[in-house]
């Protein structure tokens, strides 16, 4: 039922059962609110969305508080102009004043509704102590003293992420957010998807930065500053420039970082198409063998450290590394070799949009005696501000290629950066491996899309083949529990820990919308569409490796060293 309501004075429609809030921003008017996460119950915990309501006798959240059809709202009267700021100089009292060289400066919501509500001192003296810094994750960081107990990395990491890492513990004014039992980030069963990050309103959850250990390894001397490349990274680190979302800036990408100093710039998406292949070669011949098991992917490093948390069976994970993971092996054996440089004289680079990746890389299944096979990892957005420090006009800069040899891909290998897309690119390659022969149609719109979980079963030949995907690491349970009671069966399942796939990772840009992750999904299927290359095992590279490559490299290194990991249950208390 729609209805009138009276907002400022002027009637605007409404319907019955919606928040206030809610009425009120799809008629465009601006109310701050700082815990309110769309499509999560509202708790009304930060009260910055306070109203005034006819009739009431205090101020209403309008984040919580239903419409009425007698309502007389006022969202910007002098009570509640005077309430916001009260609130703003009560969570400033206890706040840091590190705006001048914090991370979020200029990107900060508290910092922002400071300036709206036009508080221009500290009327209330601080009265916190300094809370001490949480710097022990591989992929985050935690500074609680600029925690203002919104609650959004809270209600992120259980109602979204299913995790359940960290909670409110104590109470009144020694109230902190803290992983359970008071343990530190690296001692708990965080993840490292970053999710939290990416809805924190300040600087109290970051991305662990790296970007000081690639400064310090540009233009050494006898040191070969080397960078990967995620394809989810090239459809997004525009936005961090102004730029609107879906748009292809990989040229200038390669250009920005060549300028930044590094020697080679590679595509991670060549070494997806060898981690389409060698994993489609796993489950072809599972299907040939009718073995019944399901294979499940570990591309994703948020959903292994999960699953060696949890009581999955790790037999069942695919023991093919990361693209991450193989890219930097053959960084530092083919194109060693072909540079005449010794592995540990290779600074490499993954640049990604996922914070997981920097734990990926720390571990110890992923280094040599003397090197690691990852150095940094930097983030769509340590990438953006890694540019701004060198001075570089991003948008200014010429499109240029990526270095050989690692600049020849298939369009499949991109589709990784979207929910489904993993399965979609390794079940075209699946197909050819059984039947010999190409399909026309090579869109597989069962797999793709934003739904919980997306489950697919093609006839290839004799044979069939049933695919599945999850989207967001909390659907999980729902699809092991049918696979575990013989409901579905499965030849191979996608696992994505963040909701869309890496391109909604913890390390893209902070405001990122449904909208944005439309336009990002969409140029990917664009581009896809357009290349003739649409498939991992039509790329030259991946021919050229497996007829030559292979053999030269498997002197120096196994090829199990080469593209093979492995896993081990990790026990933590929740």
């Amino acid at each position: 039922m729609i209805y009138d309501i009276e907002v400022n004075n002027r009637k605007i429609k409404a319907y019955r059962g919606e928040t206030i809030l809610s009425a009120l921003q799809r008629n465009g008017i601006i109310v701050p609110t700082l815990c309110f996460m769309k499509d999560l119950s509202p708790t009304g915990a930060c009260r910055m969305c306070v109203v005034e309501v006819e009739g009431e006798k205090n101020l209403v959240t309008a984040c919580s508080h239903t419409v009425e059809e007698w309502m007389k709202i006022y969202t910007h009267s002098l009570k509640v102009i005077n309430t916001r700021k009260l609130i703003i100089e009560m969570l400033l009292a206890s706040h840091p004043d590190e705006c001048l060289y914090c991370i979020r400066n200029t990107n900060c919501e508290l910092q922002k509704y400071t300036a709206e509500l036009n508080v221009s001192e500290r009327r209330f003296n601080n009265f916190s102590e300094r809370k001490k810094n949480d710097v022990s994750g591989a992929g985050i960081s935690y500074e609680p003293s600029k925690c203002i107990l919104c609650g959004r990395c809270v209600r992120v990491c259980d109602e979204i992420q299913g995790v359940n890492t960290i909670d409110f513990i104590k109470r009144g004014i020694s109230t902190i957010i803290n992983p359970s039992f008071s343990k530190s980030i690296s001692n708990s069963n965080c993840i490292y998807c970053g999710q939290c990050v990416r809805v924190c309103p300040t600087a109290a959850l970051t991305g662990k930065n790296h970007i000081p250990y690639v400064l310090k390894n540009v233009h050494k001397q006898n040191t070969k500053l080397v960078a990967q490349c995620s394809p989810a990274v090239a459809i997004s680190i525009a936005e961090e420039f102004g730029v609107k979302a879906g748009k292809d800036f990989s040229g200038q990408m390669v250009t920005a970082l060549k300028k930044c100093g590094f020697d080679a710039v590679f595509d991670t998406s060549v070494s997806i198409d060898l981690h389409i292949y060698e994993t489609a070669k796993i489950i072809a011949e599972k299907i040939k063998n009718n073995d019944k098991t399901t294979l499940f992917s570990s591309s994703c490093p948020a959903w292994v450290k999960y699953a060696e948390q949890s009581d999955f069976d790790l037999s069942r994970l695919s023991i093919i590394k990361s693209p991450q993971q193989i890219m930097a092996t053959l960084i530092k054996t083919l194109y060693a070799q072909n540079v005449n440089i010794k592995p540990e004289n290779i600074f490499s680079v993954s640049i990604s949009p996922c914070l997981a990746k920097k734990y990926e890389a720390q571990r110890e299944e992923h280094s040599q005696n003397i090197y690691n096979e990852v150095d940094a990892v930097l983030s769509v957005r340590e990438l953006a501000r890694l540019i701004k420090l060198s001075g570089i006009d991003f948008l200014k800069c010429e499109p240029a290629p990526f270095d050989e040899p690692f600049n020849i891909r298939s369009s499949a290998s991109n589709l990784y950066a979207v929910s489904g897309g993993e399965a979609e690119s390794i079940l075209r390659t699946v197909i050819f491996m059984l039947t010999g022969k190409e399909t026309k149609d090579n869109t597989y719109t069962k797999l793709r899309g934003f739904k919980d979980i997306k489950e697919i079963s093609v006839k290839a030949g004799i044979y069939d083949i049933n695919f599945a995907v999850v989207n967001g690491i909390k659907n999980i349970h729902k699809l092991l529990d049918e696979i575990k009671t013989c409901k579905r069966h499965y030849d191979f399942v996608e696992i994505m820990s963040c909701s869309g796939g890496c391109i909604n990772g913890g390390g893209q840009p902070l405001k990122t919308s449904v909208e944005d992750l439309k336009l990002r999904t969409k140029i990917i299927y664009e581009n896809d569409k357009k290349d003739v290359i649409n498939k991992a095992h039509k790329s030259p590279f991946v021919n050229d490796f497996y007829n030559d490559t292979l053999n030269r490299l498997q002197l120096v290194t196994s090829f199990d060293e080469l593209f093979k990991t492995s896993y081990k249950y990790k026990k933590v208390l929740n």
